[in-house]
C-alpha cells in the first residue's frame, strides 16, 4: 500500500478520499475549509495542516481542486506538496484544469524529480461515492503505472488519453459539449415559451430527435425542469469550464464561435444570481434576458 496525500475534500474529492482510505492506503488529507477537514474525524486519516503536511512522506498526492492555479499553488507554492513528497513521487491531478497550465505544473514538478498524471473525472458525484469513478488519464506508461493503485481505489476504469495533459484536454472538450448542450437547450425552450408553445409538448418533440439526446434527455428533466436548482454541476464551474474550452481553442487556433456566444450567455448568470445553482439554470437566465418571469422560483 502507498502513503497518499489527498488535497481537496469537496463534493468529489471528499468521497474519493474516503475510498482511498477504505482501500487500506495510509492517507493524510487537507482542505482549506476547516469544516471539510473536520468531516474526516471518523476516519484514521491524518488531518493535515497544509499541503506540505499532507504530502509528508507520500509516494502519491491526489489533488481535486477548483482551478489550475489552485493546483499549482497547492503543489508548488509556499508550504506546497512538493516540499513534503518523497523523491520520484507522483501527483495525480483530478481537477478539471487548463491543459496548458497543467503541463506547466507537470514540468515544474519534473524539474524537481517528481511525476504528474492528470486523471480527470468522467462520472458524477454518486460514482465518486461508490468508488466507480471513470478517469480520463494523461501520462507516461511509467507514471500511470505508479498512479494506478491509487486510481483503482477510487474508480473502475482508466481511459488512457495520451501523454500528460491529454486527460484534462479530453475532459475540457467533453465539458465544452456538455455546457454548450445546456445553453442550446435553454435557448430552444425559452424561444418556444416566448412564442407560446406548450413546454411539455416541445420537450416531448425534442427528446425524440437528435437535438434532444443531450441536456434535455439527461440534465434538464431531473434538475431545472423538475424545479431543482441544486448544483450537480455548479453554474460557476460550468462557466469556468466553458472558458477553458475557449482558451484551448484560441491556443490551438481553432475558432469556437458558438462557444463564445454561449460563454457570453453563461456570463449573464452573475447578473441574475445563478452562479451557485445548477448549470441548467441557464434556461432561467435566458428567460430573464427575454423579459420573462423565471419558470422556476429560487426556492423551487
Amino acid at each position: 500500500m502507498t502513503n497518499v496525500g489527498f488535497i481537496g475534500l469537496g463534493r468529489m474529492g471528499g468521497p474519493m478520499a474516503r475510498n482511498v482510505i477504505k482501500a487500506g492506503h495510509t492517507v493524510a488529507v487537507y482542505d482549506a475549509s476547516p469544516e471539510a477537514l473536520d468531516a474526516f474525524r471518523d476516519t484514521n486519516a491524518k488531518r493535515a495542516a497544509s499541503p506540505r503536511d499532507a504530502a509528508d512522506g507520500a509516494g502519491a498526492v491526489v489533488t481535486c481542486l477548483p482551478t489550475s492555479a489552485d493546483v499549482h499553488t497547492a503543489v508548488m507554492g509556499p508550504d506546497g506538496a512538493a516540499e513534503g513528497m518523497t523523491p520520484g513521487a507522483v501527483v495525480i491531478d483530478t481537477t478539471t484544469a487548463n491543459p496548458t497550465e497543467s503541463m506547466k505544473t507537470a514540468q515544474a514538478l519534473a524539474e524537481r524529480g517528481f511525476r504528474m498524471v492528470d486523471a480527470a473525472l468522467a462520472r458524477p458525484p454518486w460514482d465518486a461515492e461508490a468508488g466507480t469513478m471513470v478517469f480520463l488519464v494523461g501520462g507516461s506508461d511509467e507514471d500511470v503505472a505508479l498512479a494506478q493503485p491509487v486510481l483503482e481505489s477510487m474508480g473502475t476504469e482508466l481511459i488512457r488519453c495520451g501523454p500528460q495533459g491529454a486527460g484534462t484536454t479530453v475532459k475540457v472538450i467533453n465539458n465544452y459539449m456538455t455546457v454548450m448542450g445546456s445553453v442550446i437547450a435553454g435557448e430552444a425552450l425559452a424561444l418556444g415559451r416566448k412564442q407560446g408553445i406548450d413546454r411539455n409538448l416541445l420537450v416531448n418533440v425534442l427528446q425524440q430527435t437528435v437535438a434532444g439526446r443531450g441536456a434535455l434527455n439527461v440534465v434538464y428533466p431531473v434538475w431545472v425542469l423538475a424545479g431543482d436548482l441544486s448544483p450537480l454541476f455548479a453554474y460557476r464551474l460550468a462557466h469556468k469550464d466553458l472558458g477553458l474550452s475557449l482558451e484551448l481553442g484560441r491556443e490551438l487556433g481553432v475558432p469556437l464561435k458558438s462557444g463564445e456566444g454561449g460563454y457570453e450567455t453563461m456570463s449573464e448568470g452573475e447578473k441574475y444570481g445563478r452562479m451557485d445553482q445548477d448549470f441548467s439554470a441557464v434556461l432561467l437566465v435566458l428567460e430573464e434576458m427575454m423579459g420573462l418571469e423565471p419558470s422556476v422560483k429560487e426556492d423551487g
